[in-house]
């Protein structure tokens, strides 16, 4: 057998060999696929509201960040070292997507699949090649929705910001106007600051292009990070200019200059004004740098060879840490069809339509007040009261308020913390408190006590969340007994209970906490009947 024959014997061997590797790797993909599809559809259905409708674009831009450098590591036709902490990562990918399956929280899910993507490819290149494909993995933490509670408390801190330098700019140039909360008022008609204002909108699709921006750039790693930081100040900034821009056209023209083409297109303006703002951030960097260089060159553009980049995948190899990260995967998959359909458990539970008019001496003054459409749609909760109570003798009465949720996997309670600030209310005073003695109760009490102001009204508040029996005061914490007992016991429910009342002017807050813990101390009793533990 001569030379070139050997050559072309082994050469066919190989490839054959490398075929099995990409074998390997496409079962991978498929059981990830298969076992994370509870995150990938949750991220389908995020995708399609405005504020994450650029979510389908960042794995495509992921995959091109990741071709691109791929094109700087040479090809290895040898064997592949240190594969194990691949391994390690896919492994504790499945575990934090098995916990978020059983939990019924999707989002864990869809957290996990980033995790795994990061391990296959530590175990398809080895750490000392994959450990630098980081940020293309990295720019994926993009395509998320937020959890719940930190959505709800960036969008009201977000829309807070961009209505206070809103009316800043309005006063600026002369305009009468007055603002309560989220609501700008500019004496002939009122406009409020909704979600819809508040920034995320272009917040994240910003952060991504930031992101990519900052990657691609060729400028010292201080320049990067003023890039990327910038992202967040400069988007809040500039919409609050579209915010004192819509204040300037309600008060010249009305309110239905806002509505349709008009909206839409002061959006797009404001989302490109931020673009060629991080552009001229970038010139501007450039002008002060040692080693002068255009923008142009600054930025890596260069897509050639992307394609024949990823052909290279052909030659990921099979081992014993690829085919048993597979067969992980799998496994996982069958024993998650072996279980039993445990479904969500809903807990039995009286309406609120049955709650009691009398707590105590404390009774029931008028009938159940009825939230408004918008409030309501906002607060989507299953059942809801809301009722003012008043006690002989007394010169205050007291405000109760239940949400009830049978399914916080997909939302849940929003803290008073959110909503108090958007209706114009100031939180003077808060803290944490464990009445556990005070109230005689056999588990942990735990509640929020806050002084909160309106003008010249002031009120006292305690609120806290009720999780399957537990009474807790801080809302992250609600949001970890949600997950402990989806995974227990199945159920998601929980519900958020608030008390006011108001404090006169001279008043001592112990008289106001005095009127709290007597309506509190006689709502425990029929408490349980409406959220059960």
């Amino acid at each position: 057998m001569s030379v070139v024959e050997h050559q072309n014997q082994i050469s066919t061997r190989f490839h054959g060999f490398a075929s099995w590797g990409m074998f390997w790797l496409l079962v991978a993909t498929l059981g990830a696929l298969v076992f994370f599809w509870d995150g990938t559809r949750a991220l389908l259905v995020a995708w399609q509201l405005p504020e994450y409708s650029h979510g389908p674009l960042i794995p495509v831009l992921s995959g091109l960040l990741f071709l691109r450098q791929l094109k700087t590591v040479p090809e290895n036709h040898g064997p592949v070292r240190a594969r194990w902490p691949g391994v390690i990562v896919i492994l504790a990918a499945i575990a934090l997507g098995t916990l978020g399956r059983l939990a019924n929280i999707d989002d864990i899910v869809a957290y996990a699949l980033i995790l795994w993507v990061g391990g296959i490819l530590l175990v398809s290149f080895g750490w000392a090649t994959g450990k630098h494909f980081w940020p293309p993995v990295l720019h994926l933490v993009y395509m998320l929705p937020l959890p719940g509670v930190l959505y709800y408390k960036l969008t009201t801190w977000l829309q807070l910001i961009s209505s206070e330098l809103g009316v800043w700019f309005l006063k600026l140039m002369a305009i009468p106007v007055f603002l309560d909360g989220n609501i700008i008022d500019l004496g002939i008609m009122k406009l409020h600051v909704a979600e819809a204002c508040s920034g995320l909108r272009y917040l994240f699709p910003i952060l991504s292009f930031s992101y990519i921006f900052a990657v691609l750039y060729k400028g010292p790693m201080w320049h990067k990070a003023v890039l990327l930081i910038s992202a967040a100040p400069i988007t809040v900034l500039m919409n609050s200019v579209r915010i004192a821009l819509a204040g300037i056209i309600v008060n010249l023209y009305g309110v239905e200059w806002l509505e349709g083409f008009t909206h839409f297109f002061e959006g797009w303006v404001i989302f490109l004004s931020c673009i060629l703002i991080l552009f001229g951030l970038a010139r501007v960097m450039l002008m002060f740098n040692r080693e002068k260089m255009s923008l142009p060159h600054a930025l890596d553009l260069d897509t050639d060879g992307l394609g024949t980049q990823a052909l290279r995948l052909r030659l990921v190899r099979p081992s014993a840490a690829l085919i048993g990260s597979a067969l992980a995967v799998l496994a996982t998959v069958l024993a998650f069809q072996s279980l039993p359909e445990r479904g969500q458990q809903i807990a039995e539970r009286d309406s609120f339509a049955l709650f009691p008019q009398q707590l105590g001496a404390w009774r029931q003054t008028g009938p159940q007040k009825i939230l408004s459409p918008d409030v309501e749609d906002a607060l989507h909760a299953d059942d809801y009261l809301q009722i003012d109570l008043t006690r002989p003798g007394s010169e205050a009465g007291v405000g109760l308020f239940m949400a009830w949720y049978a399914d916080q996997s997909k939302g849940g309670v929003h803290s008073p913390e959110i909503c108090l600030p958007g209706a114009g209310w100031e939180i003077a005073w808060l803290e944490r408190s464990d009445i556990t003695a005070q109230v005689g109760s056999d588990t942990p009490f735990e509640i929020n006590k806050a002084i909160i102001q309106k003008g010249e009204n002031k009120m006292m508040v305690y609120y806290w969340f009720e999780q399957k029996g537990r009474r807790i005061a801080w809302d992250f914490e609600a949001k970890y007994w949600l997950m402990v007992d989806g995974i227990r016991t199945g159920r998601t429910d929980g519900a958020l209970v608030r008390l006011t009342t108001p404090m006169h002017a001279g008043e001592p807050n112990e008289d106001a906490e005095a009127r709290l813990q007597d309506v509190l101390s006689n709502l425990q009793g029929p408490l349980p009947r409406f959220m059960p533990g």
